[in-house]
């Protein structure tokens, strides 16, 4: 339970806050505070500090203008330092991270009186490395894995000479910590990919240059900070690795998800398998013409000369099989001659998720085959690592092992990879559970044809369940939109978050009657799409002269249709997000407002969340059809037709609950602060004719309905 002395340091922490930040006290804030203060302070543990209730997770909808940040920060810290965890906040943005990490937490630390350090934590590829900045100032031409595999990343020489020798004066002289994001100018990815390594190419602190290190520096204050800001997929990354690797062990970590409702879509993308079959055909021809580079540079040593033996045979005997997979893959996806002309990509999709005899005993085949090499290249690395350590005495010099570990590292890392791959492709589904979805994709990549195999499942609620809700110590889910339909359970079936943790939708501070929610005459049912497209336009050339207005399409053929058919004048009050960069986009749109000029932005889906124009930026919202999104990539397609064969209605259960979500964000745009006002329409009368259009409008905040021009009471 939540003792008197953490409720009284909580308590007079917030007091401190409200009064040095001069803000008013909120009704839903506190509560939030209270709840997660009574969650993780009631969680039970040994006398070694583990866990040992399961009611460790509190999941809580909290809408704009609550006060989120400041709430869970207030509640979680103390008790996080009470009970010897640390505090890691993970966003699903970078706009929101640097809110909490150059705001909220600065804010916090003067005014609240609590005691505490916090660090941002990244990932080892948001790093410079060192040795490879060295070898990039002194040529490269020490850098065997620049001379075999990287070619192709070399252009604009002059550029990069250039670049690398701006960041190494920037490093040495303390101006730049070494970080991508703090460098101030864009850096190209192929310049940016020779100067960072991956966690396996990392020597650690058997690299000459360990002291000087970006990434271990960082590390050394993440290591002392009470509160760590992270990102989500930085959190799940390190969860694939095992945990506590670059982040505290789960076990010793309190988790807050802000942006809560994004994590099961980076969960999915973090467990996707893929081969691109053309691309490993390339590497493994450029390996093996550097056979005789690789034997006469690490041969001296007695096992890598065992180990190198024995790659010609595992790279023979790999060709042929993946030249089979290509020609298989063009078959299955009925292309195989390739691509047809004009046509630029192409997804084939296996019907749940089942692949073809033929290319399962492939997968299986490669499956043997990938293990061996990865297994080979991992004995490799390890010797190569100790070679880098004064105290082991390998036989192979220190300088060798250092500049051949980045690509023996970069090889092992592809092999794993192919590996995991072809067993999603060999395993059989488990009965009784989702398959996972798999499907090939044809493209082509520099004129050259490409093939590539991906798997994935297609719920990541089992793995987050086992990796992060079962291993940590407590965690907080919040959100403005974790609801659908008003309810919890599309988020649970996603998330893996169980029935017994704690729920809440706390009261939002906002009064909802000063917008309406417009569903006008002109509203037609999208089936009609001349019609409706029609009905836009319409209605976009009859607005008003002075509003400032959002339009939400769902798709950009339906927005250019639009755009094109208005009318010039209207056109020219017409700012659409795919003809300027979105910063340049709301810049406009404020400046002609403060102008007193009447402005209309058009915008795609990415719109309807993220964009903040408080006041009199925005006073009409219009979404233009119900935010229904097909489920037609391989992912969604195969769940659908899973749920399907259950005797379940896919539209039912996923469609329409992550429909309502959306048109909750979409309408979520009009009130940002409490004197907010203003009007939001819906072109689409669906919401009227529909069974499942009353739940639709039921999941919305409590705006005044305005139905074909009559308001309701």
């Amino acid at each position: 339970m939540l003792d008197e002395v953490l409720k009284g340091e909580i308590q007079a922490a917030y007091r401190r806050v409200l009064e040095g930040l001069d803000l008013t006290p909120r009704y839903g804030q506190r509560l939030m505070i209270a709840e997660i203060a009574r969650t993780l302070a009631g969680i039970e543990s040994d006398e070694a500090g583990r866990r040992t209730s399961d009611e460790h997770v509190c999941v809580l909808e909290a809408g704009t203008g609550t006060g989120k940040t400041l709430a869970y920060l207030l509640a979680s810290l103390p008790v996080a330092k009470a009970r010897g965890k640390r505090l890691v906040i993970a966003t699903a943005t970078v706009a929101l991270q640097e809110q909490v990490l150059h705001q909220d937490l600065p804010a916090l630390k003067a005014h609240s009186g609590l005691d505490f350090d916090f660090a941002l934590a990244k990932g080892r590829g948001r790093y410079i490395c060192v040795a490879r900045l060295d070898q990039a100032l002194d040529g490269g031409e020490e850098n065997p894995t620049l001379s075999l595999f990287e070619q192709s990343l070399a252009s604009g020489g002059d550029a990069f000479q250039a670049l690398a020798q701006s960041l190494g004066e920037a490093y040495g002289n303390g101006r730049w910590a070494g970080d991508r994001d703090s460098w101030p100018e864009a850096i190209d990815d192929s310049h940016w990919r020779r100067l960072t390594v991956d966690h396996r190419q990392c020597t650690n602190r058997r690299c000459g240059h360990y002291g000087a290190c970006a990434f271990f520096r960082a590390r050394r204050h993440l290591d002392s900070a009470d509160v760590i800001v992270a990102n989500h997929d930085l959190v799940l990354a390190d969860l694939a690795l095992g945990g506590g690797v670059v982040l505290p062990a789960p076990g010793d970590c309190i988790y807050v998800f802000d942006e809560g409702h994004h994590l099961p879509d980076k969960a999915l993308q973090h467990f996707t398998h893929r081969f691109a079959v053309g691309g490993a055909l390339r590497w493994l021809r450029t390996l093996k013409k550097s056979l005789t580079e690789l034997n006469t540079a690490l041969a001296v040593q007695p096992t890598l000369a065992r180990l190198l033996a024995g790659l010609p045979q595992a790279l023979d005997a790999l060709e042929p099989r993946l030249g089979e997979a290509f020609a298989l893959g063009h078959q299955l996806a009925e292309r195989p001659q390739g691509l047809a002309d004009g046509e630029e990509s192409r997804h084939h999709r296996f019907e749940m998720g089942r692949a073809p005899e033929a290319l399962r005993e492939l997968a299986a085949a490669l499956v043997v085959i990938f293990a061996e090499l990865s297994r080979t290249l991992e004995s490799m690395s390890d010797i190569l690592r100790e070679s880098l350590d004064p105290d082991k005495h390998t036989g192979l010099p220190r300088e060798q092992a250092e500049a051949w570990l980045p690509l023996v590292a970069l090889l092992h890392g592809r092999a794993l990879e192919a590996h995991a791959l072809w067993l999603a492709f060999g395993e059989q589904d488990e009965p009784g559970e989702p398959p996972r979805a798999r499907w090939l994709t044809l493209e082509r990549f520099g004129g050259e044809p490409e093939l590539t195999f991906s798997a994935s499942p297609v719920s990541a609620a089992h793995t987050l369940a086992r990796t992060l809700w079962g291993s940590s110590f407590g965690a907080v889910v919040t959100s403005a939109t974790l609801t659908a339909l008003g309810r919890f359970e599309r988020l649970q079936e996603r998330a893996g978050l169980a029935n017994r943790y704690r729920y809440q939708r706390l009261p939002s501070p906002f009064d909802y009657s000063r917008a309406v929610l417009s569903v006008p005459r002109e509203a037609v049912d999208p089936a009609d799409r001349e019609g409706h497209e029609r009905a836009i336009v319409d209605f976009v050339e009859a607005l008003g002269e002075q509003e400032a207005v959002l339009m939400l399409f769902s798709s950009r053929a339906q927005l250019r249709g639009v755009e094109k058919a208005l009318s010039k004048a209207r056109r020219e009050r017409v700012l659409a997000q795919d003809r300027l960069p979105k910063r340049e986009l709301i810049a406009r749109h404020r400046a002609r407002v403060d102008a007193g000029e009447g402005s209309i932005i058009f915008g795609l889906a990415s719109f309807a969340e993220g964009i903040d124009l408080p006041g009199d930026y925005l006073t009409h919202v219009v979404i233009t059809r119900l935010p229904f999104s097909v489920p037609d990539d391989p992912v969604g397609a195969t769940l659908a037709e899973w749920i399907e064969s259950r005797g379940g209605n896919p539209f039912m259960r996923i469609s329409v609950p992550d429909a309502s979500i959306k048109l909750v964000q979409a309408c979520g745009r009009l009130i940002r602060k409490e004197a907010d006002a203003g009007r939001i329409t819906l072109l689409d009368r669906r919401v009227l004719t529909r069974r499942y259009g009353r739940a639709l409008l039921d999941a919305l905040p409590p705006f005044v309905r305005e139905i074909d021009g009559v308001r309701e009471v």
